[in-house]
């Protein structure tokens, strides 16, 4: 409980508005109107987050090199690339009638903190002073155009499978990555075949990939196990849990940095009531519950981006082949501003396909992405406004039809005890092709539109009593996928296999059931291989060291060390490159986990020598990094959670221990249900989970959350890293939500008030 009130006058609102900022840094916002709530969220996630969100702007818009100077002009022309540039009223038709008001009362406010940090230069993040640089201002359109900050699709396991092809023939890549459902890829016939120019992926890179500062890692290196795909959400039914009400799940897996990603936030206002998380530069939350129903996602991994080969005029380089006659490269000439220069004029090149990669006049090709970012509502988890006012799984589902990217599974339960999951997102009908190799873009693989929101799976109420998602496979039975389509690249099954396992281990869940499942490390792949290990014959002390062990990745745990280092520096790397070709595995994003075992299980030639082999070897590594005694061996000495800050590389030793958080020693991998995936040089946690949410749905105040590893992104503010602790010993803060209850656990009150 706090009594003292600090008074804040502020241009833009229309009425007071009072922000209770609770002892975990959460802002609790109660308006009298809904713009000036979201005038009081943009406000807020300025005063937390100015930096962060001023970056993201940037980066998103193409305006880097006018802060960092012409190292960041490459950088800069690639996301212009990529914005949106379609009708911008169709666009905001997506996102809901609320959106367009609400979206620019939160820039508004925004805006707002600026001019206080213009006037009061004390006010200003540490971050601009270091580097000489000031917040600009924001329009409402610059949130909906930036599409570039959620990947889609699957633009660079296109350009593998072609190098793979190329090089190895077309049957090579099922030793790369396994599809599912069972499927060839497209007869070569009609697919653009060849290796594909470096320069293609480069430059979707620069467009996508957070800005460098210093000798960071290069872009695309994000970690051992390769592109994050995480992400957990569950939903039970009141006859499953002991509380009587439905209980709900979720925690979003992205790549860690510093500030977090996720932003919590409470807003409330005549008609909305809603807490949760999302991303602090965009409005509303995406993650959280209102006064009806809670609300979770995780990524549906479909295909939303094909790469179009372009075959050019052999007298005129602006035109490609179109059918019998030839199409124009339509170009917009844009000026980029360079810190310390004169401006770059830059040219960006489109088709109707969509935009220009790269262009190759000597060698008589260009390459074109075709992608859903050029449709109406595909900014990156905006149409969440659809959603945050929703009473019942049917609003629910209306509102997810403006949904176009990132693609997701929605989990839903409500008050009353039903439960769902549907998919959202644009997905294209493919005429002819699969989406996962380069095509011509002569117009012979063109899209047909996007299928209906009807035609995409859902389910409501299940007999089972429960529902989730982990991005596994999971297009259901009566699913039409040979005609659609969707998607066969899928990520390891292993952490839904454990969730499914523990929600039909026994009839009745209790609250805290649900927190042990999502902090879980079992590693179904540790009990997989050691179950292997008996039947290969493999003995001595490493074996029987793991023979003994539970399979679970705990921070404290000997034989977790030694597992993940024989499983990722040996195992799971041999089994592929037995069974296809070290060339071959080169060209993986990251390896075929789920691929590895099932070899393994189905007797691989010369497997139990293998076995032997690689597991000696990683009994000496294990005894090099953490010495000669099993007993005193723990997985947390070497895997370890840490949060960079984006300029750490530039900081001195002092600098970088107030910017950066960490170490702490961390459970887990990329493959448990408690996702920590790391990097193998250092097993530095790289990706996973840093927020997470547990509903008792009705019981709000019991719910619980956590937003490591920290709300605010100010270095001095003791929010910057208080929540860093509770993560890394897999604990939760109270996510408060009724009035009294927020009031009790309250520590600042703030007043915005309204001036002319």
């Amino acid at each position: 409980m706090v009594d003292a009130t600090e008074e804040i006058p502020l241009t833009g609102l229309d009425r007071p508005v009072e922000i209770l900022i609770d002892q975990w840094g959460i802002a609790h916002i109660y308006a009298e109107t809904q713009a000036d709530c979201f005038f009081a969220q943009g406000w807020n996630a300025a005063r937390d987050r100015l930096w962060q969100i001023d970056l993201w702007r940037k980066r998103g818009l193409g305006l880097l090199a006018g802060d960092f100077g012409p190292d960041y002009v490459a950088r800069d022309r690639a996301a212009r690339l990529l914005l949106y540039r379609g009708d911008m009223a169709a666009e905001w038709a997506c996102y809901g009638a609320n959106a367009k008001p609400w979206t620019a009362a939160f820039v508004a406010g925004i805006n707002a903190r600026i001019g206080e940090v213009e006037a009061r230069p004390e006010l200003l993040p540490e971050e601009f002073r270091l580097l000489d640089t000031r917040p600009a201002r924001w329009r409402a359109e610059d949130v909906v155009r930036i599409r570039s900050h959620a990947r889609i699709g699957n633009l660079d396991s296109e350009i593998r499978r072609a190098a793979v092809t190329a090089r190895h023939g077309p049957a090579a890549d099922a030793g790369r990555k396994r599809l599912r459902p069972e499927w060839r890829p497209a007869d070569l016939e009609g697919v653009a075949q060849g290796e594909i120019p470096p320069e293609v992926m480069a430059t979707y890179q620069l467009g996508t990939e957070p800005p460098v500062f210093g000798a960071l890692p290069a872009v695309g290196e994000d970690g051992r196990e390769g592109r994050p795909d995480g992400s957990n959400a569950w939903a039970l039914r009141p006859e499953l849990s002991e509380t009587g009400r439905a209980l709900l799940a979720s925690d979003p897996h992205r790549v860690h940095g510093m500030p977090s990603l996720r932003y919590m936030v409470h807003l409330s206002a005549p008609g909305l009531d809603v807490i949760g998380a999302g991303e602090p530069a965009v409005p509303g939350v995406s993650l959280g519950h209102n006064e009806r129903l809670g609300f979770g996602l995780t990524i549906w991994p479909v295909d939303q981006e094909d790469l179009r080969v372009l075959e050019l005029h052999p007298d005129d380089a602006g035109r490609y082949r179109e059918g019998e006659g030839w199409g124009k490269i339509e170009e917009v000439r844009e000026t980029i501003p360079v810190r310390g220069e004169a401006a770059r004029e830059i040219t960006l090149a489109y088709t109707r396909h969509g935009p220009v990669l790269h262009h190759d006049g000597t060698a008589g090709r260009a390459y074109a992405l075709r992608t859903v970012w050029s449709e109406p509502g595909t900014a990156a988890y905006l149409a969440s406004l659809n959603y945050m006012q929703a009473e019942s799984w049917l609003d629910y589902r209306r509102a997810l039809e403006g949904w176009g990217a990132p693609p997701t599974n929605h989990v839903v339960a409500d008050v009353e005890g039903n439960i769902g999951w549907a998919t959202a997102g644009m997905v294209p009908r493919r005429g002819k092709g699969d989406g996962l190799l380069p095509v011509p873009g002569d117009g012979s693989h063109e899209w047909d539109g996007f299928l209906a929101a009807a035609e995409k799976p859902n389910i409501f109420n299940p007999t089972s009593g429960w529902v989730a998602t982990a991005n596994q496979f999971n297009l259901p039975g009566d699913f039409d996928w040979r005609r659609h389509r969707t998607n066969f690249e899928w990520p390891d099954p292993a952490r839904h296999r454990v969730i499914t396992r523990a929600l039909e281990a026994k009839p009745r869940h209790s609250f805290a059931d649900m927190q042990a499942l999502q902090t879980s490390f079992h590693a179904l792949p540790a009990e997989r291989v050691v179950a292997l290990l008996a039947a290969a014959g493999v003995s001595g002390t490493a074996a029987d060291l793991l023979r003994a062990w539970d399979c679970r990745l705990s921070a404290d745990s000997g034989p977790a060390a030694l597992f993940e280092i024989w499983w990722g520096r040996y195992l799971v790397p041999e089994v592929l490159a037995a069974a296809s070709s070290p060339e071959v595995q080169a060209l993986a994003l990251a390896p075929d986990t789920e691929l590895a075992l099932d070899l393994l299980e189905a007797g691989l030639p010369g497997r139990d020598a293998l076995l032997a082999e690689t597991l000696e070897r990683a009994w000496r590594d294990t005894v090099a990094l953490l010495g000669a005694a099993p007993e005193r061996w723990a997985w947390g000495r070497l895997h370890h959670g840490y949060f960079a800050h984006p300029l750490s590389a530039l900081l001195d030793e002092d600098g970088r221990r107030r910017f950066d958080v960490g170490p702490a020693p961390k459970g887990g991998s990329g493959l448990t249900v408690n996702n920590n995936g790391y990097r193998a040089e250092d097993f530095r946690v790289m990706h996973g989970v840093t927020w997470r949410m547990l509903l008792d749905v009705g019981n709000w105040d019991a719910c619980l959350t956590i937003n490591a590893p920290g709300q605010s992104g100010d270095p001095a503010d003791p929010h910057y890293r208080d929540l860093f602790s509770l993560w890394a010993r897999e604990a939760y803060v109270p996510m408060t939500y009724t009035r009294p209850a927020v009031e009790a656990a309250a520590e600042r009150r703030l007043l915005l008030t309204p001036t002319a």
